[in-house]
């Protein structure tokens, strides 16, 4: 159904892919739904990501219902249930010796850092985010990932303002 739905408001492609760091930055390849629109095929204008998100997609993205497809990267292997999220390539050279600790751990679809910090896209939520998984990285176990996905789970259900 949700198929049906993406293509009948985004049309095609269904899926986003794109290549991230995983487990020993080793690079894979993601896949959530797409949420966005197409950018435009005229090159003079260049459509900020905000401009072309939209309705059915936001709220994809509110519901976290973009991340299912990224079920198929646990089966494959390439990520876990929790873990943290998997960021672009781009900034494997901008990661500090004790920030790529990061990869010492299978990335996941949800993390210490998503149940712990409100949503933002500044270097300064980054740098937080960062942080948090680093902890998770250095307090990894049974119990962190159970509590974790108790909290995605709440979040899921019940949101958080974002």
């Amino acid at each position: 159904m949700q198929l049906i739905l993406i293509y009948l408001n985004l049309g095609r492609p269904i899926l986003f892919t794109q290549q991230r760091p995983g487990y020993k930055a080793q690079p894979f390849m993601i896949y959530k739904f797409r949420t966005m629109a197409m950018p435009s095929s005229d090159s003079l204008i260049h459509e900020s990501d905000v401009e072309r998100m939209t309705k059915f997609g936001w709220l994809l993205r509110r519901a976290s219902l973009d991340e299912i497809p990224q079920l198929w990267n646990i089966i494959c292997g390439d990520m876990s249930l929790v873990g943290p999220r998997p960021l672009l390539m781009e900034y494997l050279p901008l990661y500090s010796a004790e920030q790529s600790r990061r990869h010492e751990v299978q990335p996941g679809i949800t993390g210490w850092a998503q149940v712990n910090y409100p949503y933002g896209a500044n270097l300064e939520d980054t740098i937080n985010k960062l942080k948090y998984d680093l902890y998770y990285v250095r307090y990894f176990s049974l119990v962190m990932d159970l509590t974790i996905i108790i909290k995605t789970g709440y979040t899921m259900l019940f949101g958080r303002g974002r």
